[in-house]
């Protein structure tokens, strides 16, 4: 419940005052999304740090929220496995994507799947996710995220 209280919050505070986007903007949400990911899939932390906000929420259907600090805890890791060939990510993709324009904010569902090669072979998950995006400074930026995994 915390969660949706977190994210409810999010979008009223990035709702006040705000104006509509228009299609320029919105073509710059899609731009930033195919981005966030590919530096996702490649553990870019540099990128991934200047595409979220500094009050980013994160959780998924296996931790309780975290704040940007410990996601990029979790990144950390995550890159120098990938760095190091312990794992590969053979694919990552976004599809059945909708989003909601809510003034200088938008909500981004979808369906994520992700190929990884590790040691012990590759393997598929899919997942629903949820996410909050912001556009602040003339910037779309990642406010919050939620997944859940499809079995």
């Amino acid at each position: 419940m915390k969660i949706h209280q977190s994210i409810l919050v999010l979008i009223s505070i990035c709702h006040l005052g705000c104006e509509p986007k228009n299609s320029v903007d919105q073509d710059a949400l899609m731009t930033s999304i195919e981005k966030f990911n590919k530096a996702f899939s490649e553990g870019d932390l540099n990128i991934l740090d200047s595409m979220t906000t500094t009050n980013y929420l994160h959780t998924n259907s296996s931790s309780k929220v975290i704040g940007k600090k410990d996601w990029f805890n979790y990144l950390e890791k995550r890159s120098k496995r990938l760095q190091s060939g312990e794992i590969e990510v053979l694919d990552y993709k976004l599809d059945e994507t909708k989003v909601e324009y809510h003034g200088n904010s938008a909500i981004v569902t979808g369906k994520v799947t992700v190929k990884v090669k590790d040691s012990l072979g590759s393997k598929e998950n899919q997942y629903r996710i949820t996410n909050l995006w912001v556009y602040e400074n003339g910037t779309w930026k990642r406010a919050g995220f939620h997944d859940g995994k499809i079995k």
